[in-house]
């Protein structure tokens, strides 16, 4: 209990931190998670009890739930010429700011709202930081639902061990807010992130997947145990 306690406040200080890097008036991707949902709060708080405004863009159905319940007005792409800042939280970070996110099953309308933003913020506890992409967690892959079998074949002839998520609380396979099916495909090494992802999206069938090469701009760092907030730019 005593780690999880330790996590959960370390992501509310990275949350909080990049919340106030936020400038008034300014469009705010809003990212999916844990850590991304402290984010929201203290926009929120701002909203509320300073003289400061912004509008979110929402990247799954659960930020835009948390956005209005904290005050937060929320816009489509359809709605704004441009984000100026997305805040959104990760799986894993290496040391060239490369990500993996998907654990929320949001990682392809992510990459969309975070490619968009002129300033990409990633929000993690130290937890998060590897050496190299795929020690920890394996690659989301969002897949059309008619394509799965041939997808984890070839996922497979590239060298992964492919799993179908599967829901908890719901009998069968995970959905996400766009309908499709999550596949996790776990690499034994990833040597180049970036490689990697265009060869996961040229698979017939794959709409998008979890790693986020060379996007981020700031990643703000929380310690377990310390209480210190650090960046990597």
């Amino acid at each position: 209990m005593r780690g999880t306690k330790e996590a959960a406040m370390a992501k509310r200080r990275a949350g909080i931190e990049a919340a106030r890097m936020v400038q008034d008036g300014t469009v705010v991707g809003l990212g999916t998670g844990s850590t991304a949902a402290f984010a929201i709060e203290e926009l929120g708080r701002r909203m509320r009890e300073e003289a400061f405004r912004c509008l979110g863009v929402p990247t799954s159905f659960s930020s835009a739930m948390l956005a209005r319940k904290h005050g937060i007005p929320l816009a489509t792409l359809d709605d704004v010429a441009g984000i100026q800042v997305a805040i959104d939280g990760a799986d894993e970070v290496d040391p060239h700011k490369n990500l993996i996110k998907g654990g929320g099953a949001a990682h392809t309308r992510e990459k969309i709202v975070d490619s968009l933003a002129e300033i990409f913020i990633v929000v993690v506890d130290e937890s998060k930081l590897v050496k190299r992409l795929g020690e920890k967690c394996p690659v989301p892959v969002e897949v059309l639902p008619f394509a799965v079998s041939p997808v984890m074949r070839q996922l497979r002839d590239m060298g992964a061990e492919p799993e179908l998520r599967m829901a908890v609380k719901k009998d069968g396979p995970v959905i996400s807010d766009e309908g499709n099916f999550i596949i996790d495909a776990r690499f034994e090494v990833i040597e180049d992130p970036a490689m990697l992802e265009k060869e996961l999206n040229a698979i017939p069938g794959v709409l998008d997947n979890g790693i986020f090469a060379h996007l981020a701009q700031i990643v703000i760092v929380a310690s377990l145990d310390r209480g210190e907030i650090r960046k990597l730019e």
